[in-house]
């Protein structure tokens, strides 16, 4: 078995679980290096203490499972088969009896949990999640190395929604422009749907582009990243198109402030917590607090939204291998929004920033 799999099953005997069933492609990539969406049908691994996993899948992904490096045993079935049945055999050829099963409680659905149960009569349902989240927080170099290459197309895809400003482009303009550089790069999907949003709009934190059009004084805000081999990116970066007046200008210089306080506070040992109130402390202290409604960052990885979370509230402590974002941001209905974000990898004595597109404003003429 691979390395994670050895320490989930190590998880299993600490913990007197027969089994564990994961189900997410998130973590079934984890775990197996096969990436896939299944839409409506079953995926998942079959993790144990001793006895071999098992990973099951529809029929058309079985090749691909194995070429994605799974060497353990595929369970696949067709469209007219039942997957729990082969599950079931399986699992009885390997456990005599079956207590405890560990489950990702919050993507299971109502459907399998119920299967489940009535396969396993009595049995308790522990949740894998928090097991599986410590696993994935701290990322290996390979990962990095990943994760890097997401955080370099990053960077190119903002330089490019800059060089498209133009009077009278509309957000949806921009970003289609984006996303055909991207794609001519090799990028077939973004971390999440890209955002261009122009003046007033940037006030919403998650705005939807449309059909507004750039004029001078707007500042615009561009969030986007892009997946490379599972692992994704994700950086903001707020521009001026042209001049903007002076209370656009102290937004900005406040968001950046904070920025670049938050990285710097950044190192093994330090809480999640005093990160978030390093930059909340600055952006309340200049006036602005209740225009920053969102924690600081998040954990980033195969998802977009990962562990860890950077909240005022979490005492958890930084340590080398963790990847995240910090994105302070100001949002002034009807009058501008500003978000600034990095994507972080902590090292051994600090961090290392992998978005390297200048956070100084930059003003598009």
């Amino acid at each position: 078995m691979n390395t994670r799999l050895i320490k989930l099953s190590e998880w299993m005997k600490e913990n007197d679980i027969q089994f564990c069933f994961v189900s997410s492609p998130e973590n079934v990539f984890y775990l197996s290096g096969f990436l896939s969406d299944p839409h409506e049908r079953l995926l998942g691994i079959a993790v144990f203490q001793e006895e071999e996993p098992f990973l099951v899948c529809p029929a058309l992904d079985k090749t691909d499972a194995k070429n994605a490096g799974w060497n353990n045993q595929v369970i696949s079935y067709t469209d007219i088969e039942n997957p729990w049945e082969f599950i079931h055999k399986e699992i009885d050829k390997r456990l005599k009896k079956v207590e405890r099963i560990a489950v990702e409680k919050e993507h299971m659905n109502v459907e399998r949990y119920e299967v489940l149960s009535q396969m396993f009569n009595g049995v308790q349902f522990i949740s894998a999640e928090e097991k599986l989240r410590k696993l994935r927080m701290v990322k290996d170099e390979k990962e990095l190395n990943i994760i890097r290459e997401a955080c370099a197309l990053a960077d190119f895809a903002i330089e490019t929604g800059c060089a498209e400003i133009k009077e009278g482009k509309t957000e949806l303009e921009v970003l289609a422009a984006v996303e055909l550089a991207l794609k001519k790069k090799g990028v077939r999907e973004m971390s999440f749907s890209t955002m261009v949003l122009t003046g007033a709009n940037g006030a919403s934190p998650h705005g939807n582009p449309g059909m507004t059009k750039i004029k001078k004084g707007d500042l615009v805000l561009f969030d986007l990243g892009v997946i490379v081999d599972g692992y994704c990116s994700d950086i903001t970066r707020t521009v001026a198109y042209g001049d903007i007046d002076d209370k656009q200008k102290e937004i900005y210089d406040t968001v950046l402030k904070a920025q670049l306080a938050a990285v710097e506070a950044c190192k093994p040992g330090v809480s999640c917590s005093e990160i978030d109130l390093t930059a909340r402390n600055i952006i309340a202290g200049a006036g602005y607090g209740e225009y920053f409604p969102h924690r600081l960052g998040h954990g980033l990885g195969i998802s977009v939204h990962e562990f860890p979370s950077l909240t005022e509230t979490n005492p958890l402590l930084l340590e080398e291998g963790m990847v995240f974002t910090i994105e302070p941001g100001i949002y002034v209905p009807n009058v501008a929004g500003v978000r600034i974000e990095d994507d972080l990898a902590v090292t051994a004595n600090g961090v290392e920033i992998l978005t390297k597109f200048p956070k100084e404003l930059q003003i598009i003429k």
